[in-house]
């Protein structure tokens, strides 16, 4: 078992029952290969994952008088995959998981949607081995914090949808997406998009989907137009 004082230490909760919290890092992968007798954590993830969402819509409801639409956007942000990931890695999560050797080599510790799956079943692991309001404290300091910024910058818009409104807006036409090039091995590809304005580049983006590429293009995209 992983030592986890130098975690509890982090987020201030010490658990009574460790072999919760050693589950909650257990990915699937890990368990054939390396033979553990021990559960993976897509359960704890399963229960996390309605948790965060309960604590989240419970917070965004008291707090702001915004219509339903505001807050069921500022939520999405709050717990899409990707800004979980960041949280995660902010906590340092990835280095007590236990992966297949596979999963290891194509960088598993640092997937975004790996670790926001290990956030979840952390939260999943809190919330049984406490209670729901430890668990509600623990997203409250780890994960609310980031609601500010989110609204400040209008991160719960979509990139592709703020960036189409805004062509159609000042040219009337609509952006397009092309690939640029895809470089690496088939299970870790990553794909470099281009978005284009009648044809010629406006923004240039990369990911490990050809989606994530194009929303990061938007992204580039939007700061170009800004500085015109």
């Amino acid at each position: 078992m992983r030592d986890y004082l130098p975690l509890e230490k982090k987020i201030g909760i010490k658990f009574e029952n460790v072999t919760l919290l050693d589950t909650a890092f257990v990915h699937k992968s890990a368990i054939n290969e390396k033979r553990l007798k021990k559960e993976h954590n897509e359960r704890l993830e399963f229960l996390g994952d309605a948790v965060l969402e309960l604590v989240v819509t419970e917070y965004l409801y008291l707090n702001f008088p915004n219509p339903e639409g505001d807050l069921t956007n500022w939520r999405s942000a709050l717990v899409k995959g990707k800004n979980l990931a960041h949280i995660a890695k902010r906590l340092e999560l990835g280095q007590y998981l236990y992966l297949s050797k596979g999963e290891e080599k194509s960088g598993g510790r640092d997937k975004d949607y790996l670790m926001a799956n290990t956030l979840e079943a952390l939260i999943g692991a809190i919330f049984l081995d406490k209670d729901y309001e430890i668990a509600r404290q623990f997203i409250l300091k780890n994960i609310m914090t980031d609601l500010q910024q989110i609204i400040e910058e209008e991160l719960h818009i979509d990139p592709k949808s703020k960036l189409q409104e805004l062509i159609q807006e000042r040219f009337t036409v609509t952006p397009e997406y092309k690939l640029v090039k895809a470089d690496g091995p088939d299970h870790n590809r990553l794909f470099t998009m281009g978005a284009y304005l009648k044809g010629q580049q406006i923004g240039q983006g990369s990911g490990k989907s050809k989606q994530e590429a194009e929303r990061q293009a938007a992204v580039d995209a939007l700061k170009q137009l800004a500085q015109e």
